[in-house]
């Protein structure tokens, strides 16, 4: 998010509008922590937009395996070929994808199903894979552990998105989306309505994008440091 943008997110918050906001919220610890500290200052709802959390055969996959517990570990590879060779993506322009790579761009993808299944992370370790590629191992409050591989230039025959758990109720695998973005971003605007109407914080709000972007940066810092980083 640039300073623009964030300023915009917050005279919104200010004005008692709900906001409705992209992953990541903002790019830096202290921008997120002001987005977050706006809505709930001026109790506005709030909803990030994690696809796959609003997925309609995602969602309750998510749901049930929270609720099943239990998880030794979880496995999570978002491989996108954004800018493989001859890329035909609309992101492929994306300035601040460049910038900040697989992590910041699909690394929130990854954790807002991780974290709400195996517990928050308290510690993770990071190390460089391919170009923009980042391979990350996450510490989780429950006991559970967790890898994420991350690209934005995996080649086309090697891309794709898959998400795996094992545990006491054996293997279970995220199911594919079957559907568009749109009918998420729909769900996403009810999902705020909703929060809106009843007062009752979404489990995807601006907190929760805080966290995602605290784990990302603390990932920033293990990959400089070269060691594991507690969040």
């Amino acid at each position: 998010m640039g300073a623009e943008q964030r300023l915009a997110v917050l005279d919104h918050a200010e004005a008692g509008c709900h906001l409705l906001l992209d992953k990541p919220v903002a790019l830096t610890v202290p921008d997120a922590r002001r987005v977050a500290e706006a809505a709930e200052a001026h109790r506005v709802a709030s909803v990030v937009f994690f696809t796959v959390r609003f997925g309609g055969e995602q969602l309750p996959w998510i749901e049930e395996q929270a609720a099943v517990g239990g998880w030794f570990t979880g496995r999570s590879d978002w491989l996108g070929s954004v800018f493989a060779p001859d890329s035909t993506s609309p992101y492929a322009d994306s300035q601040w994808r460049k910038d900040k790579g697989a992590l910041w761009d699909v690394g929130p993808h990854a954790l807002s199903v991780l974290l709400p299944v195996l517990g928050d992370a308290t510690a993770v370790t990071a190390v460089p894979g391919p170009l923009d590629t980042v391979h990350l191992v996450l510490r989780h409050a429950g006991g559970a552990s967790s890898t994420l591989a991350l690209s934005l230039t995996a080649p086309f025959a090697g891309g794709g998105t898959a998400m795996e758990l094992r545990g006491e109720a054996g293997t279970v695998r995220l199911p594919e989306r079957g559907e568009g973005p749109h009918a998420a971003f729909h769900r996403a605007l009810d999902a705020l309505a909703t929060a809106a109407r009843t007062g009752e914080a979404h489990p995807c709000s601006a907190a929760f994008g805080l966290r995602t972007v605290e784990i990302l940066a603390a990932a920033e810092r293990s990959l400089a440091a070269g060691a594991t980083v507690e969040v």
